[in-house]
């Protein structure tokens, strides 16, 4: 039997295919779209910390990626003969196959979304919770954006086998492609050219979908972006200022004897190994204090338990004279809501790793806290950001993303966004340690005019003779404890202590 060509070429604009085409397009769309925002939910729920809530959704993944897809179908649209009010729905083979796609894509699509939430850096969530930022928060701005771009290319995929999936739903006689091919060889028994046609439509929709989808991923792909131009952005150096002059004006250019931070009996353990071992320390209002000591002396640790990123083990933490965080033996490790929200908003946070967010620009990294937090809005909110930025030395650079900048820039701006929320104590995590030699003096600079516009800091660093010229009091720390508190010229005039010893290399004038 001869190939029938004009027969072929006829399919290609008959009105069933067409109609049944767009059926396909309609259920694989929709398909995708509920297995995203579902797969996504199961994949934070398998990954929570709560026991049941994470052995429910893994139960699900298990389950319906070990189901054939056909039975599914089949007994969801038979399902009203075991409920009969649910055949309103499922007595309708779009519906029933539909729900039944979508229950079994969204098993691997949720394992898709954990792979993307776990190629995310710990340092972005934490960089948020330094910002107020609440959980479903940090879901929205955070965490979806960047895992939905590591897991895109999956997706992208995956959407193109729940095309070829739709076929499988000719079973419960929904009319699409191959039902429509079937119908009609059944009668003229020309196979091959129907066929031939079923398989040009599929072709065509996985075509122009995945071409729509691959522009999508390259305009989330901040990397392919151009280099933004440098802007000229002049700010009058009174305005530069005012994010700093703002939060050093809530205690006063001059150090007083008001007590901004409290740290009283801080434990902190990781398994059986105690990293802090009651720990207190005071910091006055306008006081720049340095904490130094060897690795592994639990400064960090310290650093980070002042703000809550890491739970205190036993005693509190106490922001101007109220209780701020506590031992979770105690509760559950905060002050009320209210009043912990107040005091995190309090304490800027610098990382080491900068932790900017590579999705964001500069200025929207700066605005994101104070736009969240509805501080400000529009152009004000823009406005104070690069008035920020100026104060920094990177408004010329507000437009880029933190992935064309230098370290030494990255730092800057998480400095300016560490004061957009105008907190009046800035905490410091060894800032210039991850960065090359000739970039640290650009941040420490910073730092050094912060000082002088009188904002509290508690710096754990590394550079001996920076800490020992712009710091107030000198904080010594070894095996957990600290050792020495004081004046840096105090420490720097010991000559026979363990402190004498660490500092016997270093030069301070």
């Amino acid at each position: 039997m001869l190939f029938d060509w004009h027969y072929a070429a006829s399919l290609l604009v008959d009105a069933a295919f067409w109609k049944a085409a767009w059926l396909v397009v309609e259920l694989s769309v929709a398909t995708w779209l509920i297995g995203i925002v579902a797969g996504f939910v199961l994949a934070l729920g398998k990954q929570s910390a709560f026991v049941p809530l994470r052995a429910a959704c893994g139960g699900y993944i298990w389950l319906f990626r070990s189901l054939p897809l056909l039975v599914l179908l089949i007994f969801v649209y038979n399902l009203p003969q075991v409920l009969p009010w649910s055949s309103g729905v499922l007595s309708d083979p779009f519906w029933a196959g539909l729900i039944a796609l979508s229950i079994s894509e969204t098993a691997y699509i949720a394992e898709i979304h954990r792979g993307g939430l776990l190629a995310l850096n710990k340092g972005q969530l934490e960089a948020g919770k330094a910002l107020g930022i609440g959980f479903v928060g940090l879901q929205r701005l955070i965490v979806l954006p960047q895992a939905f771009r590591v897991a895109l290319p999956s997706l992208i995929n995956e959407y193109i086998t729940i095309v070829k999936l739709t076929s499988l739903v000719s079973v419960i006689s929904l009319a699409e492609i191959l039902l429509v091919g079937e119908r009609l060889y059944t009668q003229n028994f020309k196979v091959l050219e129907t066929m031939l046609a079923v398989s040009f439509y599929y072709v065509l929709i996985i075509t122009v979908f995945g071409h729509l989808l691959k522009m999508l991923e390259k305009r989330l792909d901040v990397t392919r972006r151009k280099h933004a131009v440098m802007i000229d952005v002049a700010v009058p150096p009174a305005q530069a200022s005012n994010g700093v002059a703002n939060a050093a004006s809530a205690t006063g250019d001059a150090r007083s004897d008001a007590r901004a931070l409290e740290a009283v009996g801080v434990r902190k353990r990781y398994g059986h190994h105690e990293v802090l071992k009651g720990i207190d320390l005071n910091v006055r209002a306008g006081e720049v204090v340095s904490i130094i000591g060897p690795s592994g002396s639990g400064k960090t640790s310290l650093i980070r338990t002042l703000n809550g990123l890491e739970t205190l083990d036993d005693g509190e933490v106490r922001l101007h004279g109220r209780a701020f965080l506590h031992s979770a033996h105690r509760g559950h490790g905060k002050a009320p809501r209210g009043d912990y929200l107040r005091g995190i908003l309090d304490i800027g946070m610098v990382f080491q790793n900068f932790n900017l967010f590579p999705h964001k620009t500069v200025l929207q990294n700066v605005t994101l806290a104070p736009r969240y937090h509805r501080r400000l809005t529009g152009s004000a909110l823009d406005e104070s950001g690069m008035q920020l930025l100026a104060k920094v030395g990177m408004a010329a650079h507000a437009h880029k993303y933190p992935h064309q900048l230098s370290g030494g820039q990255q730092q800057r701006v998480a400095i300016a966004r560490a004061l957009a929320m105008q907190p009046s104590i800035v905490l410091f995590d060894e800032p210039t340690s991850a960065l090359d030699p000739e970039l640290v003096q650009e941040v420490l600079k910073v730092i050094e005019q912060l000082a002088r516009d009188g904002m509290t800091m508690i710096i754990v660093t590394h550079e001996i003779q920076f800490a020992f010229r712009i710091s107030d009091r000198v904080v010594f720390m070894e095996g957990g404890t600290i050792l020495s508190d004081g004046p840096p010229l105090e420490l720097a005039n010991q000559k026979t202590s363990r402190i004498a010893r660490f500092l016997k290399d270093v030069h301070i004038a």
